[in-house]
């Protein structure tokens, strides 16, 4: 009766495991990845928010902002989590 009762949750388990594989790890190392790329921006990066807008990064604010210069002498205050991507990255200065 008890190896029958096992039996009955084996299928349940393995579907929980190939959830965790297929959708809960990617989503966990894509948000790791985000974070790591987000707190790398400097200033001179070219960045795209999420929202669409394009811009170069003129300043790093401490906390969770960023000024982001989207025409010229056109500066926004941009979250940082809402930077979807960096298109381009400056050199870091050397010294």
């Amino acid at each position: 009766m008890e190896g029958n009762a096992i039996a009955q949750f084996i299928p349940l388990i393995l579907i929980f495991v190939i959830m965790y594989f297929l959708l809960i790890r990617p989503q966990q190392k894509k948000l790791k990845d985000h974070q790591k790329m987000v707190e790398g921006i400097r200033r001179g990066d070219q960045v795209v928010t999420q929202g669409g807008l394009i811009g170069k990064v003129s300043k790093v604010k401490e906390g969770s902002e960023i000024e982001v210069e989207i025409a010229e002498g056109v500066k926004v205050r941009v979250v940082r989590s809402t930077i979807a991507q960096v298109l381009s990255k400056t050199e870091p200065a050397e010294g």
